[in-house]
């Protein structure tokens, strides 16, 4: 069998254009092999193609190894006088990460590989020739597919450019997420493990900066976004004292920027905001930050009195309900160890409720099927 994509070293992108989460490949299974009619031989049968999820491999290094994207399964054997049964073509593997989701040019998704071991057939190998064909072989099946990388994990920080989100993940967890010096900090998306002293593991994810326009596909978009849709809860980070990405932009205020944020993430999908939300007010270090700070939470406290701020497009029809919120410092460490337990305590909050909802399925089930009982009894 074929192995394609295992092994080798890991490789460290230098920036996000270099961090690949879509990959389009060109797959084909292999042809069958003759039968012989005199002798009623079949032909074996062509090679398939299979996508296998495996820790440690990622779509740059596919990328960078087979460069024209092409895999292809094996030939089947011919059959002969020594072998009228022919052997199957050789299997072609390819070693993709755990959470790729395989579509078609059109969209249409093939299949969805989270777990690790997760395989699917991507490309059928053809028939060997037997006496239903006139012993004559037909070829594999051609495809062209694509894989989606959507980024797992617990949390995921959103916020615009600039908010301390790179430093805010290194002050949590064991990450080492580099940091530029122009407002686009995050170079590639980063998972950092946040670690309790009971050996429990929260992972959050550092995702590059969103701007005004991001559902729309403009600066990193639809990259962006779509990883948010594999987080179980998010995390929106704002500066304290508001944010602006050029001089020749708007300066936003705290208040501004958090529904501009909500506003992106409603545009692209709006189910992304029924997931649990906890609010990270940083840079509290700043000049003026408790002054800023007791504003911004008068503003959210009172928000229907302040919604003239905000863009018409911004203004949202029901404003949005924090798990927590949390003022912290991610480069004094002031608040750190407060929001690490929040955090924690936000997912179990969130996993008690699940298991509460499941709970009364089951009864409300229990009931149904009682009463159908009853009235057939």
């Amino acid at each position: 069998m074929t192995r394609i994509g295992s092994g080798g070293r890991s490789l460290h992108p230098d920036s996000y254009g270099n961090f690949v989460d879509n990959l389009r490949l060109y797959v084909r299974g292999g042809s069958g092999g003759m039968g012989v009619p005199r002798l009623g031989g079949h032909g074996g049968d062509g090679g398939d193609v299979w996508l296998v999820s495996r820790k440690g491999v990622t779509l740059r290094q596919i990328k960078n190894r087979h460069p024209d994207k092409r895999f292809t399964g094996g030939v089947g054997a011919d059959s002969s006088v020594q072998a009228l049964k022919g052997e199957k073509g050789k299997d072609c593997e390819v070693f993709v990460p755990p959470g790729i989701s395989v579509t078609t040019d059109e969209g249409k998704v093939i299949a969805v590989l989270n777990a690790l071991g997760d395989r699917v057939c991507v490309a059928k190998g053809g028939r060997g020739g037997s006496l239903h064909s006139g012993f004559l072989p037909s070829k594999g099946q051609i495809r062209q597919i694509r894989l989606d990388l959507k980024l797992i994990a617990d949390m995921g920080l959103v916020g615009f450019p600039n908010a301390g989100k790179s430093t805010l993940l290194t002050a949590l967890s064991h990450a080492q997420t580099r940091i530029a010096s122009y407002p686009f900090t995050t170079v590639r998306p980063e998972i950092g493990m946040v670690m309790y002293d009971d050996h429990k593991q929260v992972s959050v994810a550092d995702l590059p900066g969103l701007i005004e326009g991001a559902h729309m596909n403009k600066g990193l978009g639809h990259k962006f976004l779509k990883h948010v849709e594999r987080i179980r809860q998010l995390l929106i980070v704002v500066d304290v004292c508001g944010f602006q990405l050029a001089d020749s932009t708007p300066l936003r205020s705290a208040f501004q920027t958090l529904h501009l944020l909500i506003r992106e993430l409603r545009l692209y999908n709006k189910e992304l905001l029924r997931k649990h939300v906890v609010l990270i007010i940083n840079k509290m270090d700043l000049p003026d930050a408790d002054e800023k700070l007791h504003e911004f939470l008068h503003q959210l406290e009172n928000h229907h009195d302040f919604s003239h701020l905000l863009p018409d497009d911004a203004t949202p029809e029901h404003f949005l309900k924090f798990q927590h919120i949390v003022p912290v410092s991610a480069s004094t460490g002031v608040g750190i160890p407060l929001l690490k337990r929040l955090l924690r305590t936000s997912l179990e909050e969130q996993d008690a409720m699940a298991t509460e909802n499941q709970r009364e399925d089951k009864l409300q089930e229990l009931r149904r099927l009682q009463s159908t009982s009853l009235k057939h009894g």
